[in-house]
Formats: C-alpha cells, sequence, structure tokens
C-alpha cells in the first residue's frame, strides 16, 4: 500500500466541475470525486467576495498528487484555484487497495510515467 491524501478544490459551476471530475477519473489521477455546491464567502484582490461554487473532494494516492495538481491547474478557469491536500491517516484497507489499483499505483505506474504510458485519453 501506498500513502494516500483527499484533494479539495472548488468550481465556479456545475458544468467545470463534472469537466473536472471526469478528466481527473478519466486519466487516472484519482479513485473517486465527490462534488456538492457551497456558498463560499472569502477575501480576493481587497474585497468580500460572496459565491456559489462547486466543491470537490478527489480521493487519490500522494504519488497521483502532483499529476493531479498540475492538470487543475491546466483546466482550471480560476487564476489562483483552490488546491489544497489533506493526509488520510487510516482507512479500511479495502478502500485503500482500491485506491491503489483504480489509480495505476497496484501494478507499479506512477506520476509521469503513468501518463506517458496511457497516452491521451481524450479527457481534457
Amino acid at each position: 500500500m501506498s500513502s494516500y491524501c483527499i484533494v479539495i478544490t472548488t468550481a465556479p459551476d456545475r458544468k467545470l466541475a463534472e469537466k473536472l471530475a471526469e478528466g481527473i477519473l478519466g486519466n487516472r489521477l484519482a479513485a473517486c470525486v465527490q462534488m456538492t455546491d457551497i456558498r463560499s464567502f472569502y477575501l480576493w484582490e481587497g474585497a468580500l467576495r460572496k459565491e456559489i461554487e462547486v466543491i470537490l473532494y478527489i480521493k487519490t494516492t500522494e504519488a497521483r498528487y502532483p499529476d493531479l495538481e498540475a492538470w487543475i491547474t491546466k483546466v482550471h478557469s480560476y487564476a489562483v484555484p483552490e488546491i489544497v491536500k489533506l493526509p488520510i491517516t487510516a482507512g479500511l484497507p479495502g478502500y485503500l487497495n482500491w485506491l491503489d489499483s483504480t489509480t495505476g499505483i497496484e501494478s507499479g505506474e506512477t506520476g509521469k510515467q503513468d501518463s506517458e504510458k496511457r497516452g491521451t485519453t481524450g479527457f481534457m
């Protein structure tokens, strides 16, 4: 087994959130993406902002995180998207094994090597 994490990001609308989720899963950057609508309050460029957003909870491995972060940054519409990684310190062994096998860790494929082996998936 490897190390695991939950990555949190937000999107301005359901359309981008679903594009992110489908691309993340299609490229095997994570095993699961959950999303729900939220109301965000934040400071941006000196002003208080109130926005309806969609939050995504992305379950993946530490080995896949660098490629996941790069992919979200490339596809996201925000200049500075929220990308926060939280460690998973424990979990049901079967679930964690599923994370490994779904993201390609089980076969020894990791990071950029994995995406190079897979080639273009068409998910963007």
